[in-house]
């Protein structure tokens, strides 16, 4: 029984040594209104990730060596979160008892690195579609980013956040933008 419980104790002891996968952590800004653009106009606001794959970066390292990497906090309940924040200061109120709804939907968040001996390529892609759905109509249109960038020895964790961060950052501000979307909420909201 000793032996047994011994043999326990350094296995877990071990399991807790052992090095975990490194994670990208995702801070996304969103875009604050200097100004509300409407007042009181009420939405529900809900989520999907419809990735095939949940993590975010992949890195390819070369002779068949291709490490995936994940978030440390779930993707799709982040940028909602940013979503909420950048809407309600628009000041539109988000509630659950809505007739209006926006529905985000996560299509593609990747991040792709191939390292060589002394040089990195680093792809980032996002892609998001909002769905807002009124007693009046819907509309559903999807916004995009791409980035690019080499750079020398290996790419970092840090990069990787870098890149995505400024990804989904590019597209918050282009959802801000939207003049069409825009529209359509204050019209039918």
């Amino acid at each position: 029984m000793k032996k047994l419980l011994l043999a326990a104790s350094v296995f877990a002891l071990t399991a807790c040594s052992t090095p975990s996968e490194p994670q990208l952590t995702l801070t996304p800004q969103p875009v604050i209104a200097a100004q509300p653009l409407v007042q009181g106009k009420a939405l529900a606001l809900d989520s999907r990730d419809l990735r095939t794959a949940q993590f975010i970066a992949v890195v390819d390292s070369g002779r068949e060596n291709v490490q995936p990497l994940h978030s440390t906090q779930n993707l799709r309940i982040t940028l909602e979160q940013a979503l909420s924040r950048q809407l309600a200061s628009q000041g539109y109120t988000i509630t659950a008892d809505s007739q209006g709804t926006l529905r985000l939907d996560v299509l593609e968040a990747m991040v792709n690195v191939k390292h060589s001996v002394m040089s990195h390529d680093l792809s980032s892609k996002l892609q998001l579609q909002l769905v807002v759905e009124t007693p009046t109509g819907k509309f559903i249109k999807r916004y995009s980013g791409k980035s690019e960038r080499t750079g020398a020895m290996s790419a970092s964790v840090e990069d990787m956040e870098l890149a995505m961060n400024n990804l989904i950052n590019a597209v918050l501000k282009d959802i801000y933008a939207d003049q069409e979307l825009n529209k359509y909420m204050q019209e039918n909201l």
